[in-house]
């Protein structure tokens, strides 16, 4: 072979080279285009968030593909978290329902998103950007919550009288209707889809003729939003709305547990406690808080803090404080902690009244509903956890509490409304089984001794990376206080935040290690 044909061949050889190159790339900058997308959808929508983990574990994958293929490093939570994945497989396959189970595999794969992020993410620029872009993004609906709750939503009626059309409204419950008539403190939300404002409104929608239809109202009354069935043309004489309708008075409701763009209070809650820590933990860690930085990370805490309140969630309250308190002690002074107590007993007494207003229950009180119903669970699910040593080995399987409840007499045999155990450590071990549970709590204790190293290290001078080490301990803490009452594990929105912050902590302990070696 000559050598104007070796010389061909190189440049062909080099020319693929850049090509395989420049396509690596390409696919690591969309592969960190996606983690933005992420970060900057977790805090408002499962699908869009899903869709950016997905896509970026799709190109992820391709990059492997192209020489030189990605370096992945091993992580100290390594051996617990995919422990527990194949516990939690394991325990799918001999389910009571396998086909479900295994379906729910798709769920439990989430901890993939820690990976996708650890292994991703270039520089400490990036890392940087990622944080600030999850607190950014949630400030979104945290000024949204904050302004519809100043606008108000739907009318409070007052006064109701027993003949005002309103009190003849019913429940629909499959096939059977049960009176259920709206009283004073209800407040209507829509007509027919159709959101109400003021009275004229409601009088003009139940005096139009559909054909005899019922009118389809919906209502909050505390906890309760259901759809009332209310027969129109049923109005009362009168010149006013008012008395057409057979009110005394109304007003703008503002009688509402904020939800964000999430479609439940505890869901949101949850994911604020995460966010609000890791914004804690960024200003206690600012150097200088009296600068434009300090004021917005303060506008953040206390906005975040606002709609936290509103969640009316006291689980969630309990876990954000703390999580504060852990990052105050290891970040603060003692005159600074002694500051943050005595600011903390005004918010104390605030979430009293707000709960009260909102749920009319005391933060302890046994008459409260939600307590009946988790201690009915919690003695149901232990019950049946110890009943055969498989539950206690693998677990009954996940959602198979759907399929047989009835058989298994749960929920007060059918009485209160079907759902979960209401705790972390309960519904983990009836699922998946008490190994699988001593897994999980392995994998949070070496992520904790994790974050706990490097809160105390000297190698990180970076008050963000600092911030988000502190924001992310405080937030394990206070995810763990609040599982203990909640099911916030079966929160697939929660746990892609989780899992989110604690790829950045992996990439931070990473680069970490290898400055301390």
């Amino acid at each position: 072979m000559g050598l104007s044909s070796k010389s061909a061949f190189k440049k062909i050889g080099a020319a693929r080279e850049g090509s395989a190159d420049t396509m690596a790339k390409w696919l690591e900058r969309i592969v960190i285009a996606c983690l933005f997308l992420f970060a900057a959808a977790a805090p408002h929508s499962i699908a869009a968030t899903q869709t950016a983990w997905l896509l970026g574990m799709l190109f992820w994958i391709v990059r492997f593909a192209f020489y030189p293929p990605p370096v992945v490093h091993r992580t100290p939570v390594d051996y617990a978290l995919i422990g527990f994945f194949i516990l939690t497989g394991i325990s799918s396959f001999f389910s009571y329902e396998p086909l479900v189970s295994i379906g729910k595999l798709r769920a439990a794969s989430l901890f993939t998103i820690a990976y996708l992020v650890a292994q991703n993410v270039p520089s400490r620029r990036v890392m940087r950007l990622l944080a600030l872009t999850l607190i950014v993004s949630c400030l979104v609906n945290v000024f949204f919550s904050l302004g519809e709750r100043v606008w108000g939503r739907g009318i409070k009626v007052h006064d109701v009288s027993a003949q005002s059309p309103l009190a003849t409204s019913a429940f629909r419950n499959r096939t059977a209707l049960t009176p259920t008539p709206i009283v004073s403190g209800d407040t209507i939300l829509s007509v027919d889809n159709h959101r109400i404002r003021d009275t004229g409104e409601l009088a003009a929608a139940l005096a139009a003729s559909q054909d005899g239809k019922p009118a389809h109202v919906q209502i909050y009354r505390v906890e309760w939003m259901p759809v009332l069935e209310v027969p129109r043309g049923k109005l009362l004489s009168g010149s006013t709305p008012e008395t057409q309708l057979g009110i005394g008075s109304w007003s703008i409701s503002r009688d509402w547990r904020a939800a964000g763009f999430f479609g439940h209070y505890v869901t949101y809650a949850e994911s604020l406690q995460l966010i609000l820590a890791l914004t804690v933990g960024l200003f206690l860690s600012l150097p200088a808080k009296r600068t434009r930085a300090g004021l917005l990370l303060l506008i953040a805490i206390v906005a975040t803090s606002g709609v936290l309140l509103l969640t009316v969630t006291r689980a969630t309250w309990v876990a954000a404080l703390i999580s504060s308190a852990v990052i105050l002690v290891l970040s603060s002074s003692r005159k600074v902690l002694l500051i943050a107590g005595a600011l903390t007993l005004p918010l104390i007494a605030g979430g009293l009244i707000v709960l009260q207003q909102q749920r009319s229950v005391g933060f302890f009180d046994r008459k409260d509903q939600s307590t009946v119903w988790r201690e009915t669970v919690w003695r149901e699910g232990f019950n049946l956890l110890i009943k055969e040593p498989r539950h206690l080995l693998l677990g009954v399987g996940m959602d198979s509490i759907k399929a047989h409840k009835t058989e298994w007499g749960l929920f007060d045999h059918g009485r209160l409304p079907p759902g979960h155990m209401h705790s972390n450590l309960l519904q983990l071990g009836l699922e998946r089984g008490v190994p699988a549970l001593l897994c999980w709590l392995l994998l949070l204790f070496v992520y904790a001794r994790m974050l706990w190293r490097l809160a105390r290290s000297k190698v990180i001078d970076d008050w963000i990376e600092r911030g988000i080490v502190l924001g992310a301990l405080g937030g394990l803490c206070g995810f763990f206080a609040s599982g203990l009452v909640h099911y916030n594990w079966g929160d697939s929105e929660v746990v892609m935040i989780f899992y989110f912050i604690m790829g950045l902590t992996l990439a931070i302990e990473r680069r970490v290690t290898r400055t301390e070696s």
